[in-house]
């Protein structure tokens, strides 16, 4: 049996060694059976020495197979890239910076094995060490997208997860350009078993993910997930039409029945059809923005990685 493990790695040259030993550590705990691993490392554009150290590791270990991007694409491009070229049975996704325990490797393909389950996924039941207001934020995120989305996507989530073949290749057939995979790995389902941890900090480095990048990273799972703020277009276009039309009718006792005319002629009616006219403007582009909103970015058909180097099979 083979069994996959990608890493995507952006800036990784001084977590590369840790990691690799600990990996090779897996590798021989479970030298025992009939497995055998593959370490499969994805350069995400990196402006450092990560692409030189991955090269040194695959110059002295058959095992490791590489592919770089022309440029940085996003862990996002980088996950997809190596379940592409995974060939394991067993494929794990996990962080270069040890955030995502390899010690957990062998208690999740001891699950897999068991046969009740098709993926084993890490979820983080603490947050210790991380900033608060982030911390405070990414619990609203869950909350919100959860309310919002059809599928659940668990709190503390992570990517690190061990996934057997079938559960790899639904995920691969998911070939959408803005990917959240989080939300990819709840829609495809499959029977996941949770393993949960403590948080634990980087080994080295500093992490590539600031407070801006993890909001632009929210609102693309948002919208990848849910037509929710489009939604709320048109249920703001209902709201302004139905308040304008109310508006209409209280002016119209006003001045018909009751006779009062203390405002400034003309004011009120051009009011009211502007509220009106506008709220049907506005429901009328959150209907359109429903069909738009989902075609415009896959119709540009764009690849989600270019590679510039690859390992050989």
């Amino acid at each position: 049996m083979l069994i996959s493990l990608i890493v995507p790695c952006y800036n990784e040259e001084e977590s590369l060694p840790i990691l690799y030993e600990a990996l090779c550590d897996v590798r021989k705990a479970e030298s025992s059976t009939d497995r055998c691993f593959e370490f499969i490392f994805v350069n995400d554009g990196s402006r450092d020495k990560t692409a030189e150290k991955i090269k040194e590791l695959a110059a002295n270990d058959k095992s490791v197979k590489y592919v770089f991007f022309s440029r940085n694409f996003g862990k996002e491009a980088a996950m997809y890239a190596g379940m592409q070229k995974a060939k394991g049975d067993y494929v794990a996704i996990l962080d270069a910076d040890m955030q995502d325990p390899p010690s957990l490797l062998p208690e999740m393909i001891r699950v897999l094995d068991s046969g009740e389950y098709d993926v084993v996924a890490a979820r983080r039941v603490t947050r210790k060490g991380e900033p608060k207001i982030r911390s405070f934020f990414a619990r609203c995120f869950y909350k919100l997208i959860n309310r919002m989305c059809d599928v659940e996507i668990a709190d503390g989530a992570r990517d690190f997860r061990l996934m057997k073949r079938e559960v790899v290749d639904a995920i691969l057939s998911l070939s959408e350009r803005q990917r959240f995979s989080k939300g990819i790995f709840a829609w495809v389902g499959f029977r996941t078993k949770w393993v949960e941890h403590e948080n634990v900090e980087r080994v080295a480095g500093e992490t590539k993910w600031s407070f801006w990048k993890l909001f632009r990273y929210a609102i693309d799972g948002i919208v990848a997930f849910t037509t929710a703020p489009l939604r709320l277009a048109t249920y703001c276009g209902f709201f302004f039409a139905f308040a304008g039309f109310v508006y209409l009718i209280y002016y119209f006792i006003r001045a018909i029945i009751l006779r009062i005319y203390n405002e400034v002629p003309g004011y009120p009616s051009l009011l009211c059809f502007i509220l009106f006219i506008g709220g049907l403007i506005l429901m009328c582009l959150g209907i359109l923005g429903e069909y738009i909103g989902r075609t415009y970015i896959e119709s540009k058909a764009r690849p989600i990685y270019i590679p510039s180097d690859e390992s050989k099979d």
